[in-house]
């Protein structure tokens, strides 16, 4: 029987979930790409209040809901 696939996509990819299946991956696994994604949020947010004396670095910040919601699973 075949084996199945692992993929490691751990930056800005064209590719979807549905397209990685159907080419018979099984698991895709993201590495720490999801936790620089938060970094790179973070960076950014900070630059402004530093270089501008900004706040609007917030303005796409997750809920405090929305992270709930998420960790229960739901």
């Amino acid at each position: 029987a075949p084996k199945p696939v692992n993929l490691l996509i751990g930056w800005a990819s064209e590719l979807t979930l549905a397209e990685v299946a159907a080419l018979g991956v099984r698991r895709v696994s993201v590495g720490g790409a999801l936790a620089r994604c938060a970094w790179g949020g973070f960076l950014r947010a900070a630059k402004l209040m530093v270089e501008e004396g900004r706040f609007d670095g917030f303005g796409n910040a997750a809920s405090g809901a929305d992270l709930n919601g998420l960790f229960r699973g739901g």
